[in-house]
């Protein structure tokens, strides 16, 4: 075995660097580690939402939730068919559009949980994340509708459920794609004014949302941020930057007490 000499920057992430190597090959360990991370992100994959889990702590946080599903009838075909993830079936767009109508007017924002490409982040982080992001919501006075589980979506079901609410906006927390690092990342997606046919153009995204990368609370605050600027602004996508840390460093640097 011959040891890397960066192995000391291991420490500093859980990216594949320094591995040494044994004659010309990886290290039995190393190895062994690819195998298992790669099958814990083929399991992120596959895993299915812990609805009852979700669900209770969705109605212990915002007092109602309900749940939806897609075109897609199975993880197979949802795997297979992207254009299907992306679409209400018709039964729940209908019921959808009779019984919510009312909530997502009266609302700033509907929250919208799917499972995306890995159920095991929504499992994982959705609930502590809306309670972080929920806090920060009362404090700006942004008013929140009940928020909706949707099985086997993906970013663009956000659009049809907007259109069947005609709310003003939309957050939805999808599962990112597992990396081999990465199996339980949770991503962000604002889209204001949600409409079918709407395009990513048009959306803000926070990612990395995970202990080991962006934190609930940092998260939640740039979110919170990025909702109170659309609302002013009327718009969501490449016409809305997150310049809050920016407006942070300036504060600062003109305030010399805040250093």
């Amino acid at each position: 075995m011959t040891d890397d000499p960066w192995q000391g920057l291991r420490q500093f992430t859980r990216a594949r660097i320094a591995l040494g190597r044994a004659g010309a090959s990886l290290p039995t360990s190393a190895t062994l580690a690819f195998q298992l991370d790669h099958a814990r992100a083929r399991d992120a994959v596959h895993q299915s939402l812990d609805e009852a889990a979700l669900l209770g702590g969705l109605r212990d946080l915002f007092g109602a939730a309900s749940i939806l599903h897609s075109r897609a009838p199975s993880r197979a075909e949802y795997l297979q068919r992207p254009d299907l993830g992306r679409q209400l079936n018709e039964a729940d767009w209908q019921q959808l559009a009779e019984q919510h109508k009312a909530d997502a007017a009266a609302a700033d924002v509907v929250p919208i949980v799917t499972d995306g490409l890995s159920a095991t982040a929504i499992n994982r982080h959705a609930l502590p994340f809306l309670a972080a992001w929920q806090a920060e919501m009362a404090e700006a006075k942004v008013v929140v509708a009940p928020p909706l589980l949707v099985h086997q979506g993906r970013v663009a079901i956000g659009d049809d459920i907007g259109e069947a609410l005609d709310g003003k906006m939309t957050l939805l927390l999808v599962g990112e794609r597992p990396g081999l690092s990465s199996p339980d990342s949770l991503g962000l997606y604002l889209t204001y004014r949600p409409r079918r046919g709407c395009s990513d153009a048009q959306r803000n995204c926070i990612s990395n949302i995970r202990p080991e990368g962006l934190s609930y609370e940092r998260a939640a605050q740039t979110c919170c941020y990025l909702i109170q600027q659309a609302l002013s602004k009327g718009v969501t996508g490449v016409g809305l930057k997150d310049d809050s840390q920016q407006l942070e460093a300036d504060t600062e640097s003109a305030i010399p007490f805040l250093r």
